[in-house]
């Protein structure tokens, strides 16, 4: 027996980082402001760790969609595989050339090019799709901010959110 409607459980779940780092956040104020100076020290750092819960669950539930997109994608080892019903493909982060939001498709997809490979489109809402979040972290000099505030707002033309510079060559280490 459940206790919440479908649409509120998937609301929470959408959110869930941001809601343990609420948590998180005001048992660390409990041990700051209660027991005693003891407790105190391990309460910052609670209190700490809650706030950067909060961000970076606020970052990551403004990037999951609603899902049930057609699709579904897989990341392995830095290497992105989409199965589509009707195309599919991979694109090895390493190896990518540029990120497009494009936003003229409905439901918008992002679109991973890679030299000497047919650009891969991801629909937004594909099932898995919410594991690119991380995956785009890797790309060097991504603004997370902007793919965010773009994926947000919905444009109806293809936006670049992210291209390899010559600062950043193909194959180089990150570390």
């Amino acid at each position: 027996m459940t206790f919440f409607r479908p649409e509120a459980q998937a609301a929470l779940w959408r959110w869930r980082e941001g809601i343990v780092g609420l948590g998180v956040a005001l048992l660390g104020i409990w041990l700051v402001s209660g027991p005693g100076f003891l407790l105190a020290v391990p309460g910052y750092a609670f209190l700490l760790g809650g706030l950067v819960l909060i961000w970076m669950g606020i970052q990551r539930g403004r990037f999951r969609g609603a899902g049930g997109g057609a699709g579904a994608v897989q990341i392995d080892e830095g290497q992105v595989t989409y199965f589509g019903p009707l195309t599919g493909g991979m694109v090895a982060l390493r190896e990518m050339d540029s990120l497009v939001l494009e936003g003229a498709m409905f439901p918008p997809h992002w679109r991973l090019a890679q030299e000497g490979q047919p650009p891969l489109l991801i629909p937004v809402n594909a099932e898995g799709a919410d594991a690119l979040f991380d995956a785009f972290a890797t790309l060097p000099g991504l603004k997370t901010e902007r793919m965010l505030t773009m994926l947000k707002t919905n444009p109806h033309q293809a936006v670049l959110i992210w291209q390899r510079g010559p600062l950043h060559p193909r194959g180089a280490l990150l570390h």
